[in-house]
């Protein structure tokens, strides 16, 4: 079994996932808009080219996506994407790049747990954690 995060944006999703392809150098694999798919009839004109369903592997691990059509978008929360690392300047990097035009909730600083930890809510208002572990 493989867990993956399905994340629903606003209407940016296509942003999202190519800033998302760069900071974590991942690879979008999949980015289809409705218009083309029988999905476009249910959207409105103006609707048609934003995201119907995105995947991106990172690292071997997926991430999916979609925009959410107004009528159907809720309110992100209750969540966060937790990145784990073991390199503290790969940490760091990503961290600064996730929180640039977002709101940092949590510096990125030691902890009792970890050697840098941090918490964010990027510009696209997805939540992160990112967790560098300490040395064995």
């Amino acid at each position: 079994m493989q867990l993956s995060p399905y994340l629903f944006f606003n209407g940016n999703c296509e942003a999202a996932f190519k800033f998302y392809e760069r900071v974590l150098e991942g690879k979008i694999e999949a980015m289809m808009p409705h218009a083309g798919t029988p999905a476009e009839k249910n959207v409105s004109p103006e609707w048609a080219g934003k995201i119907l369903h995105a995947s991106m592997t990172v690292e071997g691990q997926h991430l999916m996506a979609s925009d959410a059509p107004p009528d159907h978008a809720e309110k992100q929360g209750g969540y966060s994407l937790f990145l784990s690392f073991t390199d503290p300047a790969k940490a760091e990097r990503i961290f600064q790049a996730l929180a640039e035009k977002g709101q940092v909730k949590m510096p990125f600083q030691q902890t009792f747990w970890a050697y840098r930890f941090g918490m964010l809510v990027d510009q696209f208002d997805i939540p992160w954690m990112i967790n560098c572990d300490k040395a064995a």
